[in-house]
């Protein structure tokens, strides 16, 4: 090892070259090294281009491997395909746009990070777009591989594919180190059982998370299909399209999943009225209510008659279906959103192409309330276990829920902001009212 001296001697030697003009040496000149380090623009359209380009194999080969099977399977085995993989890319879907919700609050004045009550090591939209990258690598990756090799004759290591993604997912979630973003892990874990568990006051994250979870109903079903036919082995096989199987179209455990968000929300409006006496706290329960009629009604296609199906539960199904679309959209424009400053949220810091498109924009406000009523409607469609076995017509319009959902989640939270600086202001004045009073009563006492 050398000492500290030594080192800089070394280096400075290193640096000082004699230059010889003319067949005399000059003096030493310093000669300084730059390091060429690439723009992060150049670094950035590179990962993009990468990024892209894996996609693109990706969906070359799975179309390939897809068109070797014969049509009679193909249908079949799609139909499973996505069942193992539809989850986590709604998943990775939502993630996706929870990264573009941060960058428009981080863009505005709209404080997340005291709306949510996030610590110092929270996530910025920068880290939850790379989680989201590797989400889609991954994900991809393993589908294409299971397409691949199933369509390859190899059925033993495609069945091992979406169980080891699963396994994988699991494991990253619940790893007990200080890795992977441990605090920003262990902050869902925690609401999440907090959720499950209301037996303390409910926070705003609480119910915010607990509402995006009805927006994933279908992801817990599917999930719990997929579980099913891991256990019982039935993983790249067509056993389990026997729909009175254990594992399905017809089990009642499919609603039984379905339902859990809503009885979730559910339950913790009671807790809420339960603290704070609020009777708007039971409207919004008797709202989160009516999606368990629209489940179970879908579900009893298959457990009673033809004839009673067409003839009383179909049209109570389509009634409640009305009912509970009605309702979440009325609570979502009145209650949910704040219409007087619906277009705030664009308002951003810096002059933005964005903000000028959208910032005080009479057609946003058309659009977000439009769209809102649209997919409220057709996202009774998912919810009805009888509608299930169109599996790409139920897979667009859960992601146009989940597309649904992030433009809720823009107002949302604006509209809590709003309300937090509110209060602020309320305080603030009492407060000086409060200061004026003792002034004007010290200098009364003072005069007398």
């Amino acid at each position: 090892m050398f000492g500290g001296d030594e080192l800089g001697n070394g280096v400075e030697n290193s640096l000082l070259q004699p230059i010889e003009v003319n067949g005399l040496k000059s003096a030493n000149i310093p000669m300084v090294t730059v390091a060429i380090v690439p723009s992060p623009t150049l670094l950035l359209r590179f990962k993009v281009l990468l990024f892209l380009l894996w996609g693109f194999i990706c969906c070359k080969i799975g179309w390939h491997s897809v068109m070797r099977m014969s049509v009679d399977l193909r249908d079949l085995f799609l139909y499973e395909a996505f069942l193992y993989y539809n989850p986590l890319l709604l998943v990775t879907t939502m993630v996706w746009l929870w990264g573009i919700n941060l960058w428009v609050f981080s863009q505005s004045n709209v404080n997340y990070v005291k709306i949510f009550d996030l610590d110092q090591n929270h996530l910025t939209h920068r880290e939850i777009w790379k989680c989201a990258t590797w989400m889609t690598i991954i994900v991809q990756t393993s589908m294409t591989a299971y397409l691949y090799l199933y369509s390859h004759g190899e059925v033993s290591l495609a069945a091992s594919q979406p169980v080891l993604l699963y396994f994988a997912v699991m494991m990253i979630l619940i790893f007990p180190f200080d890795i992977f973003y441990f605090s920003s892990r262990y902050y869902l874990l925690r609401t999440l059982w907090r959720i499950v568990l209301p037996l303390q006051a409910i926070t705003f994250s609480d119910f915010f998370l607990a509402d995006i979870l009805t927006s994933m109903a279908k992801v817990f079903s599917d999930l719990e299909r997929s579980i099913c036919r891991m256990v019982h082995r039935q993983v790249a096989t067509i056993a389990w399209f026997e729909a009175d199987s254990v594992c399905g179209s017809h089990s009642i455990a499919i609603p039984l999943v379905l339902v859990l968000p809503y009885l979730f929300r559910f339950f913790q409006c009671l807790r809420q009225y339960r603290d704070s006496g609020e009777r708007s706290t039971l409207l919004n329960a008797l709202k989160y209510s009516t999606a368990v009629p629209v489940i179970f009604l879908s579900a009893l296609k298959y457990h009673v008659l033809p004839d009673s199906w067409n003839t009383f539960y179909r049209p109570l199904w389509l009634l409640s279906s009305v009912l509970n679309s009605l309702y979440s959209f009325y609570w979502d424009v009145t209650r949910d959103w704040d219409l007087s400053g619906f277009t705030r949220i664009f308002k951003f810091n810096k002059s933005h192409l964005y903000s000028h498109l959208l910032h005080g924009r009479t057609w946003v406000y058309f659009w977000v309330i439009g769209s809102n009523l649209i997919l409220r409607c057709t996202w009774t469609y998912k919810l009805s276990a009888h509608l299930r076995h169109n599996y790409l017509t139920v897979f667009a319009i859960a992601a146009l829920e989940i597309f649904r959902r992030f433009q809720w989640i823009c107002f949302r939270v604006e509209n809590e902001w709003n309300k937090m600086n509110s209060r602020s202001s309320i305080q603030r004045s009492m407060n000086d009212s409060t200061n004026e009073e003792v002034k004007l009563l010290a200098s009364s006492d003072h005069n007398v």
